[in-house]
């Protein structure tokens, strides 16, 4: 098939050279002159494992282009994915600018029939708002065309995206055409032959399930921090309670891993969009409010913890940072907890030396050059001179230490784990001082 995407952003990317690689030929289309450069020079703008070597393996075999040319990329394809941002609004609504500002491309350009398909993650209703914005652009022409829009939504993990779109557990259509699953079923067959996990089902259905996919997801990671938070004041160690209820089929153990919060693209947009969407309804929807207090609390829990191990005197120290990330095999920073740490730190006059595999680039373009700000080349380049080390992420970089070794680089032995990579008794034998995440010796417990 020719396909069109537009938007050449992480899920515009991983789905155009998933697509390609399979046989299809894909013309992604993006407004950004620079990043279409670069992606024709071979150059990836975002880390993701396996993204370089497969775009570049079919750009070499012609199955994939980029360009900034959109009457080009309309006339293209038949399917035309949509697949840019939508941001938070300062309400916590989707912003769909950039989506309905693609569907007045198309209108604007296309002259034979078209399947507009919404791969961006999109609030309930948004694809008749993308019908009627093509419509109204056929009229401006007088032309009578005949176009679909279907719901496509994403469930991609950012670090595991080629292998979440190439054996995903389901595929979702949101449409009532005929002729949209013929073509929906052509364009994922090579990933459907195993066995069938397309699910057709009606648009507005497939444009909730993707927010709450995602919303129940961040539930899990909430409700396992508030446990955690529990488990502190009484004595008691979440892991040790993540292992006895995670072990119920019921429940299972993806997702129940406590920690400093989540962050990322994904989770925290779309928890904040579904609430909107409730709100507008007249629903409270008081869960998934819940979920995000319970979140934006838990980003502040390292820094309480610094504050805890050095009497809230973090003026003049330097904190060693391993793991900007939101979480492993990925750059991105959005959303990420080290970020709240980090300006915490700042504001109470301490020096941060961080390292992280991938995220430094996005580090310095965040905050650009800083005197009390260290990039670290090397993982214990950090520790040197350092008064604590606060494990942000947890890429497997960081889960073997020689706590000895970090004993004696560090200036005050002080260990902030907050993804409780370690055991307690381990660390605090080497005479750390451990501060992990709801493991029941940080504070004295409530209940004696």
């Amino acid at each position: 098939m020719k396909i069109t995407i537009f938007g050449s952003g992480y899920v515009g990317l991983v789905t155009g050279a998933c697509l390609a690689d399979v046989g299809h030929r894909v013309m992604c289309v993006d407004v950004d002159e620079a990043k279409v450069a670069r992606l024709n020079a071979g150059e990836v703008p975002i880390y993701e494992p396996g993204l370089e070597q497969l775009i570049a393996k079919n750009k070499a075999a012609g199955r994939i282009e980029f360009t900034t040319n959109a009457a080009k990329a309309v006339d293209f394809g038949l399917l035309q994915f949509i697949a840019v941002g939508t941001p938070s609004d300062e309400d916590g609504s989707a912003d769909l600018k950039y989506v309905l500002k693609v569907a007045e491309t198309i209108g604007q350009h296309m002259h034979d029939d078209k399947i507009v398909v919404d791969k961006s993650t999109v609030p309930v209703g948004t694809a008749s708002k993308v019908e009627r914005t093509v419509a109204a652009e056929l009229e401006k022409r007088g032309l009578n065309l005949e176009f679909d829009v279907c719901s496509n939504p994403e469930f991609l993990k950012e670090g595991a995206a080629i292998e979440d779109f190439s054996r995903g557990s389901r595929i979702v259509v949101g449409t009532d055409s005929e002729r949209v699953k013929k073509a929906m079923l052509e364009c994922y067959g090579p990933y459907n032959r195993q066995r069938d996990k397309m699910m057709f089902m009606g648009v507005r259905s497939a444009e909730l399930t993707k927010y709450a996919a995602n919303a129940m997801l961040a539930t899990k990671i909430s409700f396992i921090n508030e446990v955690a938070n529990l488990a502190e004041r009484l004595g008691a160690d979440v892991e040790e309670v993540r292992h006895g209820i995670g072990s119920d089929p019921r429940i299972g153990y993806s997702f129940i891993y406590p920690g400093c919060g989540y962050g990322g693209s994904c989770f925290p947009k779309d928890v904040k969009a579904l609430a909107h969407t409730a709100e507008e309804i007249g629903h409270p929807a008081e869960m998934i409010k819940a979920v995000e207090r319970v979140n934006a609390r838990q980003k502040n829990k390292l820094f309480e913890k610094l504050c805890q191990a050095f009497d809230g005197q973090l003026a003049g120290k330097t904190i060693a940072i391993w793991g900007l990330a939101f979480k492993p095999n990925t750059d991105d920073m959005r959303e990420a907890p080290s970020r709240t740490l980090i300006e915490a730190l700042w504001e109470a006059g301490a020096r941060v030396q961080a390292y992280d595999p991938e995220a430094s680039d996005e580090c310095r373009r965040i905050y650009g050059e800083r005197d009390d700000l260290v990039l670290a080349e090397q993982r214990d380049d950090a520790l040197e001179g350092a008064h604590a080390l606060v494990i942000c992420t947890e890429w497997k970089a960081f889960r073997t230490i020689d706590f000895p070794e970090l004993y004696e680089k560090l200036e005050e032995p002080v260990l902030v784990d907050g993804r409780n990579l370690f055991q307690p008794d381990t660390v605090k034998a080497a005479g750390l001082a451990y501060y992990g995440i709801g493991r029941g010796d940080s504070v004295r417990p409530v209940l004696a």
